[in-house]
C-alpha cells in the first residue's frame, strides 16, 4: 500500500474528529464558567455599588450630630434594666469578624452582655410600615431576641409615641432577596430610604407618622444610636450594613410629626 502526501491549501487547518467525551468535557467547564461568573457578579454587584452609590453620603452624614444628641452620661444611653447588670455585663456591640460563629439573626448577640428582653416586664408589641419599602404592618416585639421571627424593640428604649427614642433592630441579605414579607430580607434596602421620608407605626390602636432626618453609618460597637433624650419623640432604625455583611451599622434617625 503506498501513501500519498497532499500539501494543504493556504489556509486550511487539519481537525481532529471531536468525540462525545470532549464535546461533554467542554460543555461541563463552559457551564461552570459562566455559574461562576454569575454567582460572582451577583454577590460583588450590590456590595460595589452600595459602596460607590451610598455609602459616601452616609459616611459624610456621620459626621454630623445626629437629630438625638450624644450625651456623655452612660445613664442616659445604657437601658435602665442593663444598668442593673455586673458593669462587666454592660451592653456593648460585639466584635464583627467576617465568617464568625455568631448567629446575627438573633439580636441579643448584636450586643455583648444585654439582658434578654423576657427579662422586662414591659413587653412592646406594635407594627411598623414604609410605604416606599413595601413594607406593610411588620411585627415589632421586645419578648424575644429571634430576628426570623419579627422586628426587634430594644428594651429600655422608648414605646412609640411616648417622649424618647423608639429604637428598632432589623435583619438584612443581599438587596436581591429582598422580600417585605420576610423578616430575615426586610431590612435589606433600607439603604434606598432618602431623608424626608416617612414611617408609619401603629401602637395600642394609635398612629404615628416619623419623617425622617438623618442616615449614617455607626462602628459596630457605637452606643450612640441608643440614646434616650426627652426633649421629643424620636425613632432610630439598625441594621447591618453593606447588605449581606456585618462590618458597620446603618443609622436611621426619624421624629415624629
Amino acid at each position: 500500500m503506498t501513501y500519498k502526501y497532499v500539501k494543504a491549501p493556504p489556509g486550511y487547518a487539519l481537525e481532529l474528529p471531536k468525540g462525545l467525551g470532549f464535546k461533554l468535557r467542554y460543555a461541563l467547564s463552559l457551564t461552570l464558567i459562566t455559574l461562576g461568573i454569575a454567582v460572582f457578579t451577583t454577590v460583588a454587584y450590590p456590595l460595589i455599588n452600595y459602596q460607590f452609590a451610598f455609602a459616601p453620603e452616609f459616611q459624610k452624614s456621620s459626621l454630623v450630630s445626629p437629630i438625638i444628641p450624644i450625651t456623655a452620661n452612660v445613664e442616659n444611653i445604657i437601658p435602665a434594666n442593663v444598668k442593673k447588670a455586673e458593669a462587666k455585663d454592660n451592653p456593648t456591640f460585639v466584635d464583627e469578624v467576617v465568617n464568625t460563629s455568631f448567629d446575627y439573626t438573633d439580636a441579643s448577640n448584636w450586643f455583648a452582655g444585654s439582658v434578654k428582653s423576657k427579662e422586662s416586664q414591659d413587653y412592646a408589641v406594635y407594627t411598623i410600615s414604609i410605604d416606599k419599602l413595601r413594607i406593610k404592618d411588620a411585627v415589632v416585639r421586645s419578648d424575644h431576641t429571634d430576628l426570623k421571627q419579627s422586628l426587634i424593640h430594644y428594651p429600655g428604649t422608648a414605646y412609640p409615641g411616648n417622649l424618647g427614642n423608639t429604637v428598632i433592630f432589623g435583619h438584612s441579605v443581599l438587596p436581591q432577596f429582598f422580600n417585605p414579607a420576610n423578616y430575615l430580607t426586610i431590612f435589606s434596602t433600607l439603604h434606598t430610604l432618602k431623608p424626608g421620608d416617612t414611617i408609619s407605626i401603629s401602637a395600642d390602636g394609635a398612629n404615628y407618622t416619623y419623617k425622617i432626618s438623618q442616615m449614617y453609618e455607626a462602628a459596630p460597637d457605637d452606643l450612640s444610636p441608643l440614646a434616650q433624650v426627652y426633649n421629643g419623640r424620636y425613632l432610630t432604625l439598625i441594621t447591618c450594613t453593606p447588605p449581606g455583611t456585618y462590618l458597620r451599622r446603618l443609622i436611621i434617625k426619624a421624629y415624629i410629626l
